[in-house]
């Protein structure tokens, strides 16, 4: 039987209940912002992606050089790692995203709205799953195990999918999400604005911005069972999973605007990000273990920022050149596919 104490012994939180409590204040009111922002739709330029863009890269990074300050390295190398795992997932959100507005037809001028919705859905999830891993983590003795093999899955499957070279679309009227929608409510054809919901002939109706919403909520459900394991294995502090994943995910909106001409470039990202989720995997695996048999090794969260780092730098660069002397096809996945 797996000492249970030994695995829960890291679990220790560098957040205290008021760090907590200032830190969702923070997050609520960064989120509170973007809608101010995207209050009276536009087009977004991109000086203004840039400029958001700017702040919330510059915003974690200040963050994890005060985490680095208060707690020490070991703290500061945890939150660094898990930040860029998650800021590399949530580039896979992105293109998905993108593929969903395409599929949708959304207006330019209410992409940043669709967009919000979806990163604000996703906190929302993020937060249920890191209180449930919290939880697995402290009473399950094969918490560890359990987090090992969902990404090793999830590796599989995206390396799976991108070995098979099949083009995919969205097809929204295959999507569960929508059907179930248009069983209890008729959808207009166009789109009203920022309205989701519309009196057509007496009765309500749902517009398409509802069905692109909720599509978009859907995906998120998805991508929150692979990235909450993902940063537990890089870190077992829920503090530091929440401040990963929120700081990632608040960014994705300028983020989107920035790189949707880059993002069909990088071809071999679905490559990089299953290594990174088998690597990930292993390592939870091998900490499972070390609790159980001596011997066993377990890989440093140094080790782990270092190989994240170069996997992402290789499949960067190699997309960068099988793209380099054509324009690349359209890269697509089906949303709700992992």
């Amino acid at each position: 039987m797996t000492d249970v104490s030994y695995l829960a012994a890291d679990l220790h939180s560098v957040g205290t209940p008021t760090l907590w409590a200032v830190t969702i204040a923070g997050v609520l009111a960064l989120l509170v912002l973007d809608f101010l922002v995207t209050r009276r739709p536009h087009e977004v330029s991109i000086k203004e992606a840039l400029g958001w863009s700017a702040f919330y890269i510059a915003l974690p990074l200040a963050f994890g050089a005060w985490v680095w300050s208060r707690w020490g390295s070991r703290q500061g190398v945890e939150y660094l790692t898990g930040y860029l795992v998650e800021k590399s997932l949530s580039v896979d959100n992105l293109f998905v995203f993108m593929l969903l507005l395409a599929a949708f037809a959304v207006p330019s001028v209410l992409a940043q709205r669709v967009l919000l919705f979806g990163i604000t859905g996703a906190l929302a999830l993020r937060a249920v799953f890191i209180a449930l891993g919290a939880a697995a983590l402290q009473t399950l003795d094969f918490a560890f195990l359990l987090f090992a093999v969902i990404l090793i899955v999830t590796a599989v499957k995206l390396l799976r999918d991108a070995l098979s070279g099949h083009e995919q679309e969205v097809d929204i009227s295959k999507m569960r999400s929508v059907r179930l929608l248009r069983r209890f409510m008729p959808v207009v054809e166009e789109y009203h604005g920022t309205k989701m919901i519309v009196r057509q002939n007496g009765r309500r109706a749902l517009t398409p911005l509802a069905l692109v919403v909720v599509a978009v909520l859907a995906t998120d459900v998805v991508f929150a069972v692979d990235s909450v394991p993902a940063v537990y294995g890089i870190t077992e502090d829920p503090y530091l999973v929440f401040a990963t994943n929120a700081f990632a995910l608040l960014g994705l909106r300028a983020l989107y605007f920035v790189l949707h001409a880059a993002l069909s470039r990088l071809v071999h990202l679905s490559y990089g990000l299953a290594a990174i989720l088998a690597f990930i995997g292993v390592k939870l695996g091998l900490h499972w273990a070390h609790g159980i048999w001596e011997g066993v090794p377990e890989i440093p969260t140094l080790a782990s920022l270092g190989v994240i780092i170069g996997v992402l730098a290789v499949v960067t660069l190699t997309s960068l050149r099988a793209t380099r002397d054509h324009a690349p096809g359209n890269r697509e996945v089906v949303a709700e596919r992992r």
